[in-house]
């Protein structure tokens, strides 16, 4: 069973986004890594790029498949996971904790559109 954390929010690509004020830290979820397998790089934007809601902006890669990773939110990439650079496998062990990129969101409406904890409950259980 995957754990799912109430009071993020997630996108039906199973990335999710905690919101700090005008921040939101992007990663993949707790069911992702898991169907993944082990993690072995995390490409990553630079500081200062622009990332889209529903646009790609990195991949994920493990020892099974290569994923992109989809934006749940729209805004400028402020800061970057640089622990993933050296230790990409930390996903694998706390997928929640280890965010990918932090974005100085541009539309803060836009997690409107993705799912609650229940909801993303329900969408990987389909």
């Amino acid at each position: 069973m995957s754990t799912i954390i109430e009071g993020l929010f997630y996108a039906e690509s199973h990335e999710y986004v905690k919101i700090d004020g005008e921040y939101g830290y992007v990663g993949i979820t707790d069911y992702a890594q898991h169907e993944l397998g082990n993690v072995v790089y995390v490409d990553m934007p630079d500081e200062g790029d622009e990332v889209e809601a529903g646009e790609d902006f990195g991949a994920v890669e493990s020892v099974k498949a290569a994923s992109d990773l989809i934006s749940p939110v729209s805004g400028e990439v402020v800061e970057v996971n640089s622990a993933l650079a050296d230790s990409p496998e930390l996903i694998n062990s706390d997928p929640y904790a280890n965010w990918i990129i932090k974005v100085k969101l541009s539309d803060p409406s836009e997690v409107e559109n993705l799912m609650t904890a229940e909801a993303y409950k329900s969408h990987i259980n389909e």
